[in-house]
């Protein structure tokens, strides 16, 4: 990869990691409802589970992406309807301190899969490996852009968990907890909007 490449990769890797999104509102409610150090196998999860995406994607999967519509339709509208529901899950969350028995963080594993089904990760990966990825050197290339995803996807991740975290500490009411998973529901809804309008 040229090194005049490395700003825009950084850039773009920015600008889709740090924005709001599925994974960065689903952290920021599991920050605030669960706290920071219940919430790290989800934030390791999504921190590491999308540079391997990444990875799999620039150097065996993107060109299928690209070309099929059909694996792209259904990845879109398979991916909408799981996020709806996981919308659903984080509105009717019932926070730190519940005694409901699905009230529990992502795991790992969960964070890691979720990524395979998560349409704004499909698009971020086949456009950073459409961008990024030289076909002359695939394999270095794919690493340096997954190098450059993990790095700043553990700094994007750890950001809005503490965030959330940070806001919990100030919803230390029910009413207060509930409005706040209402409005990281509805950031996953709008995300959900953008996602089935392209």
């Amino acid at each position: 990869m040229p090194i005049d490449s490395l700003p825009a990769l950084i850039a773009l890797a920015v600008a889709t990691l740090f924005t709001p999104g599925p994974n960065n509102a689903m952290l920021a409610a599991s920050g605030a409802n669960f706290g920071f150090r219940r919430t790290v196998p989800h934030l390791l999860g999504v921190a590491t589970g999308f540079p391997l995406m990444l990875l799999i994607v620039g150097l065996l999967l993107g060109g299928l992406f690209q070309t099929s519509a059909v694996l792209r339709e259904i990845l879109r509208w398979g991916g909408a309807a799981l996020l709806l529901w996981i919308a659903w899950k984080v509105a009717s969350s019932g926070g730190i301190g519940s005694k409901k028995a699905s009230g529990r963080p992502m795991t790992f594993v969960e964070a890691v899969g979720f990524q395979w089904v998560n349409p704004k990760a499909w698009s971020m990966a086949v456009a950073a490996t459409s961008q990024f990825i030289l076909p002359a050197a695939p394999v270095t290339t794919a690493a340096i852009v997954t190098a450059a995803f993990l790095t700043l996807g553990l700094g994007s991740a750890t950001t809005w968990t503490y965030a959330g975290q940070a806001i919990g500490r100030w919803l230390t009411t029910a009413r207060r907890l509930r409005a706040f998973n209402l409005v990281m529901a509805a950031l996953i809804v709008l995300s959900i909007v953008e996602i089935v309008r392209h």
